[in-house]
């Protein structure tokens, strides 16, 4: 996962703007290695740097919030959703 949020921001760093694709992979691996403050992180700061999440990005940060066991952080995701 650090790996992934390090390639995400040395895109920014060369002038290629990363998309919801690549911010989405960045997000898979913060949600696969439970690391649900990071995905959250990443996925409000996403419409700040111009990119829409979608329904992927969303099911991550959800999947990471289930993996750390933040229920509670899943439901304010999902409220924010709707």
């Amino acid at each position: 996962w650090e790996k992934a949020l390090e390639l995400l921001n040395s895109m920014q760093d060369r002038g290629v703007k990363p998309d919801v694709i690549s911010n989405n992979a960045a997000l898979s691996a913060c949600e696969k290695a439970g690391q649900w403050e990071k995905a959250l992180e990443l996925l409000n700061s996403m419409e700040d740097r111009g990119v829409k999440p979608d329904v992927i990005s969303n099911n991550s940060a959800l999947s990471a919030c289930e993996k750390g066991g933040q229920w509670e952080k899943a439901l304010e995701l999902l409220n924010s959703m709707q």
